[in-house]
């Protein structure tokens, strides 16, 4: 089977406050796990009035908290923004309390916008330093050893999952290099997507736990009971995006049924490039616009995302999209 997960920015609606989208965060988990998701995921933003997720490690403890089974965890964590031993210990004390369910996704990005990763950063120049970042992090979620000085307490030894996130050649290369899982950000930067799959399946080097290459592709889903309802779901990502892009960025809008009318041609070309691995409309629309982007490039894993204004619209969306990845994800293990 294709495992399918879920990407939460714990988006929070025009008209609601963070309280909701943390809160609506929660119930879309607790409805992912009794829909068979594996993963659910939650994104390190900041200075973003749309987004709750900046706190990720607290925001991914209270929805462990409100979940049994499904693995929780960071898609990601800006690295740069963080020493790696704080990282260590947050995501070592969820893996302490909540035992064989967390992951963490790091990501070389500041996650925000120029003038915030100066108030975030460690230094304004370490961006450089993501590969020994990444290595001396994972080095605390081993088992101390004889003599160590420095320890991540609690994390050593819980062997947290780590994964590198990535839109670029970059992230590609430093997964293989290291032997590690990669998840692509095709679901808002796919320009590269074809070339860093080819070079990280190409160029990995096997690791003692990850002795194949692991990766998953992530897609934008919007599903509803009719193609149309779908593409008016869809235009509030859509002027979110149109909206970040030219620095008007706030709460995601609600749903527009003339969205396409509204926005100047050039920006629309830009939000379609941006959103272009994404699977809108009906059931039937959905399954097939999946199957076409499991069978084109073959991912080991698939991550769900979609900004969705209604959260009850938001969950059936996303039952929609279980049960369209259920039959590929069996056609794609027969195949394989």
């Amino acid at each position: 089977m294709v495992p399918y997960s879920v990407l939460d920015l714990s988006p929070i609606p025009e008209g609601g406050t963070a309280a909701d989208a943390l809160r609506n965060s929660a119930a879309l988990a607790r409805h992912a796990e009794a829909l068979g998701y594996r993963r659910f995921w939650m994104a390190e933003h900041h200075n973003m009035t749309g987004i709750a997720s900046a706190a990720t490690a607290v925001a991914l403890g209270y929805v462990a908290s409100q979940t049994a089974t499904i693995r929780i965890g960071a898609g990601g964590v800006m690295l740069p923004n963080h020493a790696p031993l704080v990282i260590a210990e947050q995501f070592g004390t969820l893996a302490t309390l909540y035992p064989d369910r967390v992951d963490l996704g790091l990501g070389r990005a500041p996650g925000t916008d120029m003038l915030t990763a100066r108030a975030l950063r460690r230094s304004l120049d370490n961006s450089d330093n993501f590969p020994q970042d990444v290595v001396e992090l994972i080095s605390y979620f081993e088992p101390a050893g004889p003599g160590q000085k420095v320890r991540a307490i609690p994390g050593a030894g819980t062997r947290v999952p780590v994964w590198i996130l990535g839109s670029s050649l970059y992230g590609a290369q430093l997964a293989a290099h290291l032997g590690l899982p990669y998840a692509f950000a095709s679901h808002f930067a796919p320009a590269a997507l074809d070339q860093a799959i080819e070079v990280y399946r190409d160029t990995y080097r096997p690791s003692e736990r990850w002795p194949d290459p692991h990766f998953m592709l992530a897609i934008n889903v919007f599903a509803a009971d009719s193609d149309e309802e779908a593409r008016i779901l869809k235009s509030s990502m859509q002027q979110a995006f149109v909206n970040l892009r030219t620095g008007q960025a706030g709460p995601l809008p609600r749903p527009v049924t003339d969205f396409e009318a509204r926005v100047d041609p050039m920006a629309k070309a830009m939000v379609d490039d941006a959103l272009s691995v994404s699977a809108t409309g009906s059931p039937a629309t959905v399954q097939t616009q999946l199957a076409r982007l499991v069978e084109t490039y073959r991912p080991d894993e698939v991550i769900l995302t979609g900004q969705i204004h209604d959260h009850a619209a938001r969950l059936r969306s996303f039952t929609i999209a279980a049960e369209a990845m259920k039959p590929i994800g069996a056609a794609h293990e027969a195949a394989a």
